[in-house]
């Protein structure tokens, strides 16, 4: 839904694949391609979140924001009260605004910050 900064950016590109049991089966593939097209993210209907981009750290930064707008509006729809939607308007602007505000690679300006981050908390990732 339309109800936070996040979900602007998963909404400009957001595609849906209805759930076919586990994933298993070769004939699923095209269509979970197709419905993926050119689009950044993707929500499997009663199984999970998926999202794609040139890099690892795009990719991450993508999922992130995913989780984030789910996160919200589960929060907000459990409040019981009225949710008030992002105008169209402001919508039209965010792939603009995000072009600048990423410098066209999200990821690129978060991921050595999340690097950093991660060898704090388990140097032994890597291992």
């Amino acid at each position: 839904m339309p109800i936070s900064q996040q979900s602007s950016f998963v909404l400009a590109s957001l595609g849906y694949h209805d759930y076919e049991g586990l994933a298993l089966n070769d004939e699923e593939k095209p269509r979970l391609v197709a419905d993926l097209g050119r689009k950044t993210f993707l929500i499997l209907r009663n199984h999970g979140l998926l999202t794609v981009g040139p890099t690892v750290a795009d990719a991450f930064l993508s999922m992130f924001l995913l989780e984030r707008a789910c996160r919200i509006q589960i929060l907000a729809q459990s409040g019981g009260a009225k949710l008030v939607p992002i105008d169209k308007k402001v919508f039209a602007q965010i792939p603009a605004q995000e072009a600048v505000v990423t410098q066209g690679g999200g990821g690129r300006l978060v991921w050595p910050g999340l690097l950093r981050r991660l060898n704090r908390i388990a140097t032994d990732y890597a291992d």
